[in-house]
């Protein structure tokens, strides 16, 4: 899969700088990327098999788990162009207050 824009991962983990989780939460990301990016997802039931405690909302919108639940990843993914769209990161606070089918990456 293609995932844009890990840019958006960094600058999330940067904005963790002196936080005590930082460094556990680059690692997480990391490991999600790099194995989002050799999958060869074509539904969402491929994604569950992997992740068995992400969310489908919608047909091409699914939250993952980060760091233990404590972070939540949204993202939305076109299974026939195997494109994964980072649509927004942060908490499981933040989370809570925000529209996941129809919230965009800033």
């Amino acid at each position: 899969m293609r995932v844009i824009a890990r840019s958006t991962l960094l600058s999330f983990v940067e904005s963790l700088n002196g936080h005590k989780d930082q460094g556990a939460m680059k690692a997480a990301l990391d490991a999600w990327f790099h194995e989002v990016r050799k999958a060869r997802w074509t539904n969402s039931s491929d994604v569950r098999r992997k992740y068995a405690t992400a969310s489908v909302v919608t047909s091409d919108r699914i939250v993952f788990n980060i760091k233990g639940n404590a972070y939540r990843l949204v993202v939305a993914v076109d299974f026939e162009l195997a494109i994964v769209w980072i649509k927004w990161i942060g908490t499981h606070q933040d989370y809570d207050r925000i529209n996941i089918k129809e919230v965009e990456h800033e």
